[in-house]
């Protein structure tokens, strides 16, 4: 089984992406998905958050806006929640891939680069659009303002730096047929 990291900065697609690769038949862990299900109602890591961040827990579930004004802006406590939640996602993935027959599989990890995983996974792809494209798609999110949006991106790798150090590269600006057509490229070349 060949393990590929799929990752791109915020506005870049790689949602979309990770749904063209799925189409394709290969099967795609999630990560923000992965803590989604942690966090949400009943989820394993809900009782450990409200422990470090007290009154983020509602009913059996994290107040994702409350644990977001606690640990955006404040490196120390997002530090604390990565270094609970990351294990546990990790955990998860490793029970994924128990259940997986196919050659190929993927992981859409938001941060790979940022946070290490690229030794991980035999391939890695990078979602790559222009910089005015990510803008106007990421500020056309409920909430978004310019400098959330500035904020979020000091805390990525650059687009550029994440894209000489990718296998292979997605190009997202063209629209969805350019980008299934560069899916479905890459599964050749990596099944070759």
């Amino acid at each position: 089984m060949k393990t590929i990291g799929l990752t791109g900065s915020i506005g870049m697609g790689k949602t979309e992406t990770a749904k063209l690769f799925a189409e394709q038949g290969i099967p795609v862990f999630d990560s923000d998905a992965a803590v989604h299900d942690l966090l949400g109602s009943g989820g394993a890591a809900v009782e450990k958050v409200e422990k470090i961040f007290p009154s983020v827990k509602k009913a059996d579930y994290i107040d994702r806006k409350k644990l977001g004004a606690k640990v955006f802006g404040n490196s120390v406590a997002l530090e604390k929640l990565e270094n609970l939640l990351h294990p546990m996602v990790t955990s998860k993935r490793n029970e994924f891939l128990k259940n997986i027959s196919s050659d190929l599989v993927i992981f859409d990890i938001p941060l790979l680069f940022e946070k290490g995983y690229e030794k991980d996974f035999d391939f890695i792809i990078v979602v790559s659009a222009a910089s005015d494209i990510q803008k106007k798609r990421v500020l056309e999110r409920a909430g978004m303002t310019e400098q959330r949006y500035a904020d979020i991106l000091s805390k990525q790798m650059p687009d550029a730096e994440k894209t000489t150090r990718a296998d292979f590269i997605i190009q997202t600006g063209r629209g969805l047929d350019y980008a299934k057509n560069q899916v479905i490229d890459i599964i050749k070349k990596i099944r070759e």
